[in-house]
């Protein structure tokens, strides 16, 4: 792959969130945001050879596959909202489905008790791989560029490789053990004398190059069907898995309407059911948009306050209402209706924190912190927001032998039991109960933002429970308190999920008389961060010139021209 001759800022991680303030890459267009520099490089040379932003979205996530294995997948699901300039507004929904042979107690033991780690460590906890299906199915209907180009530049890194990062040499050093129980895993993971890999090796992943030349080739047939399904159903015969060649075969992703919302004068674009991320933004924004928001001053325990409040009360909601549309009757219009917004909130009191255990899902007449987002823009006035995962970090830590590529774990993300947490402290019930062919609920929530009709924000996040409330931060911070896209990202964040009832806050961040005055209105379980909250890969546009910028929370690159 010939390196183009842009100029591209990589933001590296630091200690102290609140002092750091990610670079502003520029540009009149195009750009790519992702967490990957080769990535984003991949993406914004589709764009300057003649493509359009899906064109882009579809080179940078097949290369994302390539060059950031913890999230970047063939072997997993996402989602892609989609506004192009014609008006057009879709999403495409490519999440993963539970195999045909699930059951819904299959994660119980004789009790009825949970089995631990059944769900997340083992071929069990493989959903149906969406990606690849999603992917091509966006590039045929509005993409402009033959296949085989877009996805030229993910083999050529796959098969040549590339020098490998210091922090993903130290994921593979941490994660030794566990990618490496199953023969797939030494291929990818290891040397061929069985040694590790270190920081500027060349990484290659043959096996890899091989399946994505095949899906160049034929299409979703040379994934679904043929050398790589065969494969897959082999992994998966030989350790109990139950994704079969039917599962495969039958596994089509879904063209939806987004679910939209409105806040202030800017239109909200998001992504519906089987996400919960679309309906919670907008239902939380409709909580917050009567108040004076941005006169009470960003950082304020007022504000704070009044978000947390909101958080709580559509969390709750997602525990009772949301699951597979297809399978469950999901009030979607009820929940971002903002007469219901209204009804929610009437009970906050601006002095006195709520208690989770008196907050129920309200009455009408689950995801990965190791998950990756990319924002594009093009020049004709197209977005693409696109969010994928395997769930969690390396997904199931499974890599398919012969194929290359990891599998998914997403099967923790239904409820195995009701009313029971999983692994990111997420409950669940009915609606997301595991069912054959059903796809599991997600937290995902990539979001275009237009204004005056037009995609002005593009943005969406990594981060397991936390994607919707980092999400729901960055545009507060550019709609509210008037930051620049930079300042929106980099401020510090903090989340709130309805159960547990704590507030996670990112580490020397707030100031200590901020959280004094939140622990006098009553909040009283304060905790700060392991890690900084969100990956927010987010592109502005600003008189006519996009701004993108990389989270500085983490290593990835932003690409513009």
């Amino acid at each position: 792959m010939n390196m183009p001759s842009f100029v591209y800022i990589l933001v590296a991680c630091v200690g102290t969130l609140h002092a750091s303030v990610a670079d502003t890459v520029y540009g009149e267009s195009g750009m790519v945001v992702s967490r990957s520099q080769i990535a984003s490089t991949v993406g914004l040379e589709t764009l300057k050879q003649g493509g359009n932003a899906v064109d882009a979205a579809v080179a940078t996530a097949f290369t994302l596959a390539v060059t950031h294995p913890s999230a970047g997948n063939l072997g997993g699901g996402g989602f892609m909202v989609i506004c192009l300039a014609d008006g057009t507004q879709i999403v495409n929904d490519h999440r993963e489905k539970a195999p045909i042979d699930a059951s819904r107690d299959m994660y119980l033991d004789a009790n009825g008790d949970i089995i631990p780690g059944l769900s997340r460590n083992t071929h069990k906890a493989v959903g149906v791989p969406g990606s690849v299906d999603g992917l091509l199915a966006a590039l045929e209907r509005y993409g402009s560029l033959p296949r085989a180009r877009v996805l030229a530049d993910a083999i050529e890194l796959a098969r040549d490789g590339f020098p490998l990062p210091a922090d993903i040499a130290r994921q593979f050093a941490q994660r030794s053990e566990r990618l490496g129980r199953f023969p797939g895993g030494r291929a990818a993971f290891q040397k061929a004398d069985g040694t590790k890999y270190v920081a500027g090796d060349l990484w290659k992943q043959p096996d890899l190059a091989k399946t994505l030349e095949r899906i160049a080739r034929r299409g979703r047939a040379g994934f679904y069907e043929g050398d790589t399904a065969d494969m897959l159903v082999g992994e998966m015969r030989r350790h109990g898995g139950l994704v079969s060649h039917d599962d495969l075969k039958d596994y089509r992703s879904v063209w939806r309407d987004p679910v939209v919302g409105t806040y202030r004068d800017y239109s909200i674009v998001s992504m519906p059911p089987p996400s919960s991320g679309g309906a919670l933004l907008i239902q939380m924004l409709n909580m917050m948009e009567p108040f004076a928001v941005g006169a009470m001053g960003y950082g304020s325990a007022d504000v704070m306050h009044l978000m947390i409040e909101a958080e709580r009360r559509a969390y709750a909601d997602r525990a009772e209402h949301l699951g597979d549309p297809d399978f469950f009757r999901v009030p979607l219009q009820q929940l971002v209706d903002k007469g219901y917004a209204r009804q929610r909130f009437n009970g906050f009191d601006p002095d006195r924190a709520g208690i989770s255990a008196g907050v129920n899902a309200g009455a009408f007449a689950h995801e990965s912190k190791e998950t990756t987002h990319l924002s594009i823009m093009d020049r004709n006035g197209n977005a693409v927001a696109l969010t994928t995962t395997l769930n969690s970090g390396y997904g199931s830590h499974i890599v398919v032998e012969g194929a290359g590529f990891l599998l998914n774990n997403e099967m923790d993300d239904f409820s195995s039991k009701p009313n029971t947490l999983n692994q990111f402290n997420l409950i669940g019930r009915e609606a997301n109960a595991i069912e054959p062919r059903k796809r599991m609920l997600s937290s995902m929530t990539p979001t275009v933002v237009l204004r005056d009709g037009k995609p002005f924000l593009v943005t969406g996040s990594p981060g397991g429970s936390t994607i919707i409330t980092t999400v729901l931060q960055v545009l507060v911070n550019v709609i509210d308190h008037g930051m620049t896209l930079s300042e929106a990202v980099s401020s510090p964040r903090f989340h709130h999920q309805w159960i547990p009832d704590s507030i996670t806050v990112e580490a020397d961040s707030f100031s200590a008389g901020t959280l004094d005055a939140l622990r006098k209105k009553g909040h009283l379980d304060i905790r700060p961060a392991r890690y900084g909250l969100g990956d927010a890969n987010s592109i502005m546009r600003v008189d006519g010139v996009l701004h993108g910028v990389e989270d500085p929370r983490t290593q990835g690159g932003a690409a513009g021209y």
